[in-house]
């Protein structure tokens, strides 16, 4: 079956809120600057316009792993990459806020929430901020992984007065995994890594730009086909060889 874009976004500013600055939203990031700049070159009259939420700041064992250098250190994630998004942009000035979302956030403001986020009670802070909308579908696209594997889904969500009205909704990471915003689930061990040495023994160098690639590519065909597969392209899952693929954090 066939996923047909809101006809809406292709004639506005598509507003798009990323929530995470960490290794795979600062690299997911970097591609919604091209495609910004790509849509625009294909004729969109505004291309994105971009939030990027993230409370924490640039720390030495981010630095290798995630789109950050050296001088960024103790710095705020969503500040730098915003900032250095518009010089790149030239023609939009994207934002940063450096906040947590809660259950109790509101994100009517939005066409589009990407979570790049490595916890399941974040999920449901999105899940539950799309939820307390007053009307209309947003695309959620959530993007998860462990050490060598990772999800990439899009789906949508409605609001909580409007809940089962649209049939034909993508659903969305919450309904199809729902222990990946049960934080009963959730892992343990949530130290932060001292090094990237230390980064690296819990996640795989490259595993987050491929996820930002294939995140990136999933919204290029939507953008520029109008529509995507919703059995198949919609939700993936990206295995490193000789690791079993699953659906993970």
């Amino acid at each position: 079956m066939k996923h047909s874009l809101q006809s809406a976004l292709l004639t506005k500013p598509v507003k798009i809120l990323l929530v995470g600055a960490g290794g795979t939203g600062s690299r997911m990031l970097e591609k919604l600057v091209c495609l910004h700049k790509a849509l625009k070159a294909k004729g969109h009259p505004h291309g994105f316009d971009v939030v990027v939420v993230d409370p924490d700041t640039v720390s030495p064992a981010n630095i290798g792993r995630q789109a950050f250098y050296p001088g960024d250190v103790g710095a705020y994630k969503a500040d730098i990459l915003v900032t250095r998004a518009n010089m790149a942009l030239e023609d939009a000035v994207w934002a940063s806020c450096v906040a947590k979302l809660d259950t109790q956030s509101n994100l009517s403001a939005y066409d589009i929430v990407i979570g790049a986020v490595d916890n399941r009670a974040a999920r449901l802070g999105i899940l539950r901020g799309l939820e307390n909308t007053m009307s209309g579908l947003r695309y959620w696209m959530d993007m998860g992984n462990r050490r060598a594997d990772g999800q990439v889904v899009l789906g949508q969500v409605s609001s909580r007065r409007k809940v089962g009205e649209d049939k034909l909704r993508l659903p969305h990471v919450g309904e199809l995994y729902p222990e990946l915003i049960d934080p009963a689930f959730e892992d343990s061990d949530d130290t932060p890594s001292c090094s990237l040495a230390e980064a690296l023994e819990k996640q795989s160098l490259f595993i987050n730009p491929t996820l930002a690639d294939f995140a990136g590519n999933l919204l290029w065909n939507l953008f520029t086909k109008g529509e995507v597969d919703s059995n198949s392209p919609t939700k993936a899952v990206l295995v490193e060889a000789g690791v079993t693929g699953q659906h993970v954090k």
